[in-house]
C-alpha cells in the first residue's frame, strides 16, 4: 500500500484520477528559474522537461517577466477576444518583421484560442472548408491533441479510446522510416490516391509532425518531407504542419520544416510561441486560404494579450539576430555525443534527434520509466514518450548554459547504468 506524504494529500484526495506528471514527480513545486525547478521542501531539479516544449527560454525568463510585469503595471488590456489591442499589434508587427519577412513565408496569422488542440482543430476546419472535402490523412504515431478532431488524426489507440465515439474522418498512414526502408516512400499512400476502388475519399489535406514528439522522437529525414509536400501539391491536397512542439526553434531553426526548404499551407504553432508558458496558440495559412467568415471560428480566450507581450518580447531577445538557431545545434551536438557514448556502452539503447530534441529508446520498454524515476531521486526531470512509453525524451530549454546540459547528461548516464 503506497502510503501519500501530506504535502500531497491534497492532490491525491481531491484532483482528479487523470493527474499523470505529479505520479512521476512526488514533489511540490513551489519556484522555478531557467532550467530549474525547486520544491517546497528547498530540493532542486534540473529540468530536461521544459513545460512538454513550452518553456523554451526557461522558467521566469528575466527578459520576458520584465515585459510582462511593466504591462501589468501600467494595467494593459489583459482579456481582450479579438479586439485590436497595442499588445497584439506589437506581437504581429514583431513576428512579421522578425519571423515571417526574412523567411519568405506568406502567411496570415490566425489566433484559434489558447491551447494547440485548438489551432489543430481551426487548420483542420479550415482544410475542409477550402477543398470542400472531410477526410484528413495523417500518420502513425502521430499526436496532434486530445479534443475529438486533433484525436482523429491522431495515432495513439490510448488516447483515442478516450474520446468515447467513433473518430471519423481521419486515415493513417506510414510515416516516414515506418517500414525499416524496405518500402519506397508513399507507395501505399499514392496508390490508394489513385486507385478508384481503394476506398480512400479524396483527402482535403494531409498534417504532419517533422519530429514525432509524443510519438517517440521519431524524426522525418528532409528528402521525405520534400516528397511530400511534392505529393500534395500534385494530388491537390493542402499541407499541414503541427509545429506545436517542434517549432518555436526546438529543432534548430524558428519553424522545424525550414531544414527541409518546404513551405506547408498552414502551421501550428502553440506551446513556446509566448514564450513565458501563458496560453497562446498561432494558426498560420497562405494568404489565398483565407476564406474565414468573421466569427466562423471563435474562441473567449484567443486573445490573451499577457501572451502577445510575452511572445513580442521573446522573438525580440532571441530571433533578431540569428544566434538562437546557432546556439541551439551546437547544444544538440553536445547532447549527441553523451547520447553515442552511452549507447555504445548499453546496445540495448538507440537514440534520435535533432536540435534540442533527442529520444534514447530502450529494447525493454520498462527500462525507460526505470530511467526517468532514478533520474528524479538524482534531481532531473524527465519524462517518457512512444507508444509504449519506451523512450526517454530529452526536452531542455533552449536556453541552457552547456554548464547545466553537461550536468543533465551525466545524470542520464547515470540514470541509465544504475538501471541496466
Amino acid at each position: 500500500m503506497t502510503i501519500t506524504p501530506p504535502a500531497l494529500s491534497v492532490f491525491e484526495s481531491l484532483e482528479s484520477e487523470v493527474r499523470s506528471y505529479c505520479r512521476g514527480w512526488p514533489a511540490v513545486f513551489d519556484r522555478a528559474q531557467g532550467a530549474r525547478m525547486t520544491d517546497e521542501d528547498g530540493h532542486s531539479y534540473l529540468d530536461f522537461f521544459a513545460g512538454a516544449g513550452s518553456l523554451n527560454y526557461g522558467h521566469n525568463n528575466p527578459v520576458l517577466k520584465r515585459a510582462l510585469i511593466d504591462y501589468i503595471e501600467r494595467d494593459g488590456v489583459t482579456h481582450g477576444l479579438d479586439m485590436a489591442t497595442t499588445a497584439k499589434r506589437a506581437f504581429l508587427e514583431t513576428f512579421e518583421n522578425v519571423i515571417l519577412r526574412p523567411r519568405d513565408l506568406p502567411y496570415k496569422v490566425m489566433f484559434p484560442g489558447p491551447t494547440g488542440t485548438n489551432a489543430v482543430e481551426s487548420a483542420l476546419k479550415l482544410a475542409r472548408k477550402v477543398k470542400g472535402r472531410e477526410s484528413v490523412v495523417s500518420f502513425t504515431n502521430a499526436f496532434h491533441g486530445m479534443s475529438l478532431g486533433s484525436l482523429a488524426v491522431t495515432g495513439n489507440a490510448f488516447k483515442r479510446a478516450g474520446a468515447g465515439i467513433p473518430l471519423v474522418h481521419g486515415t493513417p498512414m506510414p510515416f516516414d522510416n515506418y517500414f525499416d526502408g524496405k518500402v519506397p516512400d508513399f507507395l501505399w499512400f499514392e496508390r490508394l490516391l489513385e486507385d478508384q476502388g481503394s476506398g480512400l475519399n479524396k483527402p482535403a489535406a494531409v498534417i504532419v509532425e517533422t519530429v514525432q514528439g509524443e510519438g517517440g522522437i521519431n524524426v522525418a529525414r528532409a528528402e521525405w518531407l520534400r516528397a511530400l509536400q511534392e505529393l500534395c501539391h500534385r494530388q491537390d491536397m493542402l499541407l499541414i504542419v503541427d509545429d506545436i512542439q517542434m517549432g518555436c526553434g526546438r529543432t534548430g531553426g524558428f519553424f522545424s520544416f525550414e531544414e527541409a526548404g518546404i513551405v506547408p499551407d498552414i502551421v501550428t504553432l502553440s506551446k513556446s510561441i509566448s514564450g513565458y508558458g501563458l496560453p497562446m496558440s498561432l494558426c498560420l495559412f497562405k494568404g489565398e486560404l483565407d476564406i474565414w467568415e468573421p466569427g466562423e471560428h471563435n474562441g473567449t480566450f484567443r486573445g490573451n494579450n499577457p501572451a502577445f507581450v510575452t511572445a513580442a518580447a521573446a522573438l525580440d531577445a532571441y530571433w533578431a539576430d540569428g544566434q538562437m538557431e546557432k546556439q541551439t545545434l551546437a547544444r544538440g551536438e553536445q547532447v549527441e555525443q553523451t547520447l553515442l557514448a552511452i549507447c555504445a556502452e548499453d546496445p540495448t539503447a538507440h537514440f534520435r534527434g535533432r536540435g534540442l530534441v533527442w529520444g534514447l529508446e530502450f529494447t525493454d520498454p520498462a527500462r525507460a520509466s526505470a530511467v526517468c524515476a532514478r533520474a528524479f531521486e538524482l534531481g532531473m526531470l524527465l519524462e517518457t514518450s512512444g507508444p509504449q512509453s519506451e523512450v526517454v525524451k530529452l526536452l531542455p530549454p533552449l536556453t541552457i548554459t552547456p554548464e547545466e546540459l553537461d550536468e543533465g547528461l551525466r545524470t542520464l548516464a547515470r540514470s541509465v547504468r544504475e538501471t541496466a
